[in-house]
């Protein structure tokens, strides 16, 4: 078992064909891990296991490998780039110490990096970039370099740079070793051979040198920064470990982010990226402790990430296996977790048993005894756990900061070919909803059909084909339908009375609820400014659930509501003749009559669309959006083609991967993701 020190969890993040599983593949046979090199293109890459994966040339389920490099063990994870798959970047980087960020030479910083990059910000991740594909037509280091500056906001620290460039790309330079960098193609790169910089070099890279340097001096960690500049002003030479230590703590302060370069499908740039991640990026006590607060005092507790303390570890994603059921992988933040041994779920308030501890590789697996604080293994045997639950002790009992999901905005029904198989329906769809926080599945109570929710059409797609293939469920899908919500435009006053004879007694309730919309986003609120004294605290948490239930059915339409802010003002309480049934009943009632008098809107899922295209099909494509109802945000242009960035109702959205390829001879990519709710035109208020 590797010490806390000797651990890297990383994660490989990026645009959709960027690179990284092809990267991850490099990685592995470098390693030893693998002594074969699998490719995406031949379905043949070790990371995507998945028939579909294979099928489709994409990754769709983040995959979980272990390998070493210059005594260091690096868990990995591969994460998908395709923004229908978000859910399972979200929940990689949410347990990841560190990142190595890819981007396309040729598309530089494209959508979903910038989606990536957001994420990492949000859980404080220090990153690596590396530059891929500079083999390819169109490749410029420098303006991918330049695109991270304005697009991300991020400060590049360069550390290798391109000999040559396109086809006539050959190696780099290193700008620690200040040595050239090429690989033998006849062992696929494994041998790294090293030469002086070719004197036609010199000057542009003694450039770079300084310009790297004059960034290192001004790191947050004034100790080495003065050293550094001491040594720069006295002429005197310094020391290699000096630069590294610099680069290594500005990585981690996320000062800088340290930028390299390569092509992957070629064999080059691998090995300096590897050198990279164990040289630069943190080990598990390197970062920040993860946010947590106490079950029972509700404050903000310190997480001490050392192998002798409580055990705390996060499950951040479920798989579920044909043969071993549930397969739930954790990451150990604290402590030490034994196989056979019980363990307390802290969010389900349950005990559960360690059956199997597992190190995974992908779909396969090796057995371990423990996994200790820092490390990321799987636990077979759980029943009851779900994504984002705490597993610990129940002497320490500590929840750490839940995950947050998009909303699914697209949905189909689906059925079974024969009414026998229903059950066996249900069964399947309800276990992909436990492994997929961005799934969902509900009944329609007037058609009694199933209606399953996702991110995108390609997210149902493979969701439905697991059903099929994986599970052999014979089933029929609708076609795809937009997923709404509502809202309110104005604040009102409504005072609902509530009177019932249930079994010879009477249920009397009288509340007085005010509603008034919150900035979009904002999410849902209740409030209540009744005292105890006045309402008892389960009585108010009964009216409590009266509204969220009226939130989860919608005002006019039977969709959730959201960005609503509910108080309860006054309340009127009998202990004789009320009861809490009768206060949840009104709470519902009063919660829909009160929103009918605050102006209900429907509003529809606006999605961020991006359209690469050739500079000759930009009038077609243009046309095409504004006919979807399309506002087109910003046109940039690049080497060889058009990015044009837009807002379009996803209503209208649907079969445009067909149309376009049809406007432009498909030479035309987009991406689409969700970006915000917004009024639908044609809707007219019911108030």
């Amino acid at each position: 078992m590797s010490t806390l020190g000797a651990i890297r969890n990383i994660g490989i993040i990026a645009h959709i064909d960027a690179g990284k599983t092809t990267t991850t593949e490099r990685i592995l046979y470098y390693t030893g891990k693998s002594h074969r090199i699998g490719e995406v293109d031949d379905g043949e890459a070790t990371m995507d296991w998945m028939v579909q994966e294979q099928e489709r040339g994409i990754t769709i389920t983040a995959a979980v490998t272990t390998c070493y490099w210059k005594d260091k063990q690096i868990n990995i994870i591969d994460t998908p780039g395709h923004v229908d798959f978000t859910a399972e970047v979200e929940r990689s980087i949410r347990v990841l110490d560190g990142a190595v960020v890819i981007f396309a030479a040729v598309g530089g910083v494209e959508p979903q990096s910038e989606t990536v990059w957001h994420q990492a910000d949000h859980y404080r991740v220090p990153r690596l970039a590396y530059i891929n594909k500079m083999d390819r037509i169109g490749a410029d280091f420098f303006a991918v370099v330049e695109e991270m500056r304005e697009k991300l906001a991020a400060k590049p620290l360069i550390l290798t740079l391109p000999i040559g460039r396109e086809s006539e790309f050959e190696g780099i330079v290193h700008l620690l070793s200040m040595r050239e960098i090429r690989w033998n193609f006849e062992d696929f790169g494994a041998t790294v051979v090293e030469t002086d910089i070719d004197p036609s070099r010199m000057e542009e890279v003694q450039g770079f040198r300084q310009r790297l340097l004059d960034q290192l001096s001004s790191i947050s960690d004034q100790n080495i920064a003065d050293s550094l500049t001491g040594l720069y002003l006295e002429g005197s030479p310094i020391p290699d470990q000096l630069i590294r230590d610099a680069i290594r703590r500005g990585t981690l302060d996320r000062d800088f982010v340290p930028v390299m370069c390569g092509a992957s499908l070629k064999n080059m740039g691998v090995q300096p990226l590897l050198d990279a991640i164990v040289d630069f990026l943190p080990a598990p006590d390197e970062v920040l402790p993860p946010v947590a607060f106490h079950t029972k005092k509700e404050k903000n507790v310190e997480i001490p990430i050392r192998v002798d303390a409580q055990p705390v570890g996060l499950v951040y994603k479920i798989q579920f296996d044909r043969e071993a059921g549930p397969l739930s992988f954790v990451r150990m933040y604290s402590g030490v977790l034994r196989s056979g041994a019980a363990v307390y779920n802290v969010d389900k308030n349950k005990r559960e048993r360690i059956n199997r501890l597992l190190r995974m590789h992908s779909n396969r697996h090796e057995s371990l005894e423990e996994i200790q604080a820092g490390d990321v293994a799987v636990v077979v045997g759980f029943k009851l756990a779900q994504t984002g639950d705490t597993i610990g002790s129940d002497q320490f009992p500590v929840m750490l900061e839940p995950m947050h999901f998009p909303e699914p905005v697209i949905s189909v029904a689906i059925e079974p070919r024969t009414l026998s198989e229903r059950s066996k329906l249900e069964a399947a769809l309800n276990q992909l909803e436990r492994e997929d926080p961005t799934f969902t599945v509900k009944e329609n109570e007037e058609t009694g059909q199933l209606i399953i929710s996702g991110m995108g059409e390609l997210h149902l797609d493979v969701l439905v084909t697991r059903v099929i293939e994986d599970f052999k469920v014979q089933a029929r899908v609708g076609p795809p339908q937009v997923s709404y919500r509502e809202s309110i435009t104005r604040q009102a006053v409504h005072r609902e009375r509530y009177h019932k004879v249930l079994a010879g007694k009477e249920n009397i309730a009288e509340i007085t609820l005010r509603v008034r919309p919150r900035e979009r986003g904002q999410g849902n609120q209740f409030v209540s400014e009744v005292g105890p004294e006045v309402l008892p605290r389960e009585v108010a948490e009964a009216v409590q659930r009266g509204v969220m239930g009226g939130l989860s059915a919608g005002i006019s339409y039977g969709y959730p509501a959201i960005d609503v802010e509910v108080t309860l003002t006054g309340a009127l309480y009998n202990p004789s003749t009320s009861t809490p049934m009768a206060f949840e009943a009104a709470g519902a009632l009063g919660f829909d009559a009160a929103c009918r008098k605050a102006g209900p809107v429907l509003l529809e899922p606006i999605m961020r669309v991006v359209v690469l295209v050739p500079k000759e099909y930009l009038g077609e494509v243009l046309g095409n959006l504004t006919t979807r109802k399309g506002d087109i945000v910003a046109i940039e242009s690049k080497s060889a083609v058009e990015s044009v960035h837009a807002h379009v109702p996803l209503a209208t959205m649907f079969g445009y991967s067909t149309s376009l390829r049809s406007a432009t001879q498909g030479r035309a990519t987009f991406t689409m993701e969700f970006s915000h709710f917004a009024p639908r035109p044609d809707f007219s208020s019911t108030s």
